[in-house]
């Protein structure tokens, strides 16, 4: 008998949290009955579990993978109208894939494909303080009073929040380093330093960097990867 948080993660539902998020909102029924505590011992062998009416498999093979998530794509597993997902992407695939956290719509670079939910928790706890890289674009050249208005930080989902590092590349790009992982929380950054943003791009979580993947393309992340993304605070 497990968690019945811990078996929707491990079939690939989406990550512990998020599977919480599921279970309080009444989504989740087991043998037709449904279940607002995550905390319920259920037996993935033999009761039905099902989420909004469809029946899920047992825990999936473990997949992970690295992508450069391109513009105009969102982090959802939810259909919203003719909007593109990023696990359309990976439609050939058969698994219930999830994003490791989310990048906004206009937002490109790294982004991690799964369906082990204790991995994407472990990648997204605040505790493990992990660190994202963005490299930005924008319309105007950057002074050393702009980089000192990002560094100074902002209000992000009611929460005050300040980058890691700022630094100017060159004349309209620069490179951000935050860990708290808000909601758009390097976009109100620099915009709060009144500048207007052309592209904004991960190229970095932790120990994993992009690479040379062109947008839209993703590759299997190795063992070594995902070990050494799980002990990095860099």
């Amino acid at each position: 008998m497990k968690r019945l948080s811990k078996v929707l993660a491990a079939a690939g539902v989406a990550s512990r949290r998020a599977c919480e998020e599921l279970i309080f909102k009444g989504k989740v029924t087991v043998n037709g009955e449904i279940v607002l505590k995550p905390e319920t011992h259920v037996d993935a062998d033999k009761d039905t579990i099902a989420v909004d009416g469809d029946r899920i498999r047992n825990e999936q093979e473990k997949v992970y993978f690295i992508l450069n998530k391109p513009r105009g794509y969102i982090c959802s597993n939810k259909a919203l109208g003719k909007k593109k997902l990023v696990v359309d992407l990976f439609s050939s695939m058969p698994y219930r894939l999830f994003t490791v956290g989310r990048l906004d719509r206009d937002t490109t670079g790294l982004l991690l494909i799964t369906n082990d939910g204790h991995f994407a928790q472990e990648v997204i706890h605040p505790s493990r303080n992990v660190t994202k890289e963005y490299l930005i674009k924008t319309v105007e050249e950057i002074t050393p009073d702009h980089l000192k208005a990002i560094m100074k930080g902002a209000f992000v989902e009611g929460i005050w929040v300040k980058p890691v590092e700022v630094r100017k590349v060159r004349r309209g790009t620069l490179k951000i380093i935050v860990k708290e992982g808000k909601k758009r929380e390097v976009r109100v950054l620099v915009q709060k330093a009144d500048l207007k943003v052309l592209s904004l791009h991960r190229i970095r979580i932790g120990n994993l960097l992009l690479g040379p993947l062109e947008e839209g393309e993703w590759r299997p992340l190795s063992v070594k990867e995902r070990e050494s993304l799980l002990s990095s605070r860099r």
